[in-house]
C-alpha cells in the first residue's frame, strides 16, 4: 500500500448533508456563517425537495464548520468522501473508467468551486473508496485528502 493511499484513509475528505428547511435566504444563512467565521466552502451541491433541502458541502475546516453548525441549529450528519484531482473535463471519462474497471458503484458526483493551480477536482460519493483511490492512483490520478484542501 502506498503512503498516498495511506494518507487518504487516515484523512479522508469530510462531507456535511446539512438539513434545512427549503425556503428563500437558508443557504445563504450557512454560507454567511461560514464566510464570518473564515470558513472556506470548496465544493457544494444542492439537493432539493418539496419541503426540505440537503446542502452538500465541503470545507477547508471541518472542526469549525461542525462547531458553527451545532451551535447556529443547522443540523448535519457528516460523512467520508472520495475527492480526486482532475486537469479539465476531459479527465471525468478516465476517473469514471478507472472506478468502472474496479466494478465500484457511484452514488453521486459533484465538482469543487476553485482549485489550486486551475486544476479541478471531483467529489465522489461511492461504495468501496479504498479500492476506488487503489485504482485511481494506478491510473495517475491524485487523490486528496482533507489536509490536501485545507487552507
Amino acid at each position: 500500500m502506498s503512503s498516498l493511499h495511506t494518507n487518504i484513509a487516515a484523512d479522508p475528505v469530510v462531507q456535511f448533508s446539512v438539513f434545512t428547511e427549503n425556503r428563500v435566504g437558508r443557504l445563504y444563512d450557512l454560507t454567511a456563517l461560514l464566510k464570518k467565521n473564515n470558513v472556506h466552502i470548496i465544493a457544494v451541491t444542492v439537493l432539493d425537495a418539496t419541503d426540505t433541502t440537503i446542502l452538500r458541502l465541503i470545507v477547508d475546516d471541518p472542526d469549525k464548520a461542525r462547531e458553527l453548525m451545532i451551535n447556529n441549529d443547522f443540523p448535519y450528519v457528516e460523512c467520508s468522501v472520495l475527492a480526486v484531482e482532475i486537469n479539465d473535463e476531459a479527465d471525468l471519462v478516465n476517473v469514471l473508467a478507472a472506478l468502472l474497471e474496479a466494478e465500484i458503484n457511484i452514488h453521486y458526483v459533484y465538482s469543487f468551486i476553485k482549485r489550486p493551480e486551475g486544476k479541478s477536482a471531483l467529489v465522489l460519493n461511492i461504495e468501496d473508496a479504498d479500492v476506488a483511490a487503489q485504482s485511481l492512483g494506478k491510473r495517475g490520478f491524485t487523490v486528496l485528502s482533507q489536509g490536501d484542501i485545507s487552507r
